[in-house]
């Protein structure tokens, strides 16, 4: 809070608030082929590199503050296209990764559910307390990503940050913003390289713009993201 004189009296005013781009990284193999990633540290193919260099140029007359991004490479790789252009460094933070999907990861969820009915109903279904084997739960999950993006936030009052991600990461930063909860149904997109925006203030955070893929449309052909 800042203290401000008016006329005789003493107010507090909060803080300006912090200024979130969430990004989701660009497109990998594993994306294109439907296969679960999780923690599995897999880079961008040739058309994510290609989208995270036009999200760079999207942003390039952004006045970024600094630039976050998961510790798996999809990420960073993402993050330090944006991050060039204004001569900062990517910090690394492993509290933003993807959920862990233990046993599931590299496989396609059309290949397990034949072989994990019951489990693949309750992950279908947004069951807060499933885990794959070896995973982490939801619950557990979004608690993770919500409270990492919120330490960040609180860092920079006043300025803008972005922050590359995953998919599932971006699913829980929306629900935190607009106080869906975990269980309800996606109703939104999380596509490779859009923009997401959010504000930051006074411990909450809010939905300020989502899914701004006009840097994309404009240069790549449609596709499965």
């Amino acid at each position: 809070m800042m203290l401000r004189h008016n006329a005789g009296t003493m107010t507090l005013t909060p803080p300006e608030p912090t200024r979130i781009i969430a990004i989701r990284h660009g497109e990998t193999d594993w994306n294109a082929a439907s296969r679960i990633q999780g923690h599995t540290d897999i880079p961008l193919n040739a058309r994510g590199l290609e989208q995270a260099r036009l999200a760079a140029q999207a942003l390039v007359d952004e006045p970024i503050a600094a630039v976050y991004a998961s510790d798996l490479q999809r990420a960073w790789q993402t993050a330090e296209a944006i991050a060039a252009p204004h001569g900062l460094s990517v910090v690394r933070d492993p509290a933003l990764r993807e959920r862990c999907f233990g046993a599931f990861e590299g496989h396609s969820f059309a290949a397990l559910e034949p072989q994990h009915p019951e489990l693949c109903a309750r992950w279908r279904h947004r069951d807060p307390e499933f885990a794959a084997p070896g995973g982490e739960t939801l619950r557990d999950f979004a608690a993770r990503a919500q409270s990492a993006l919120l330490t960040l936030a609180a860092r920079h009052p006043a300025q803008l940050i972005v922050v590359a991600v995953h998919g599932g990461v971006l699913d829980a930063f929306y629900r935190a913003a607009t106080g869906q909860d975990l269980q309800a149904p996606r109703s939104f997109e999380l596509r490779n390289a859009a923009l997401n925006r959010l504000l930051y203030a006074q411990g909450q955070l809010t939905l300020v713009g989502w899914g701004d893929t006009a840097h994309l449309d404009r240069s790549l052909n449609e596709g499965v993201e």
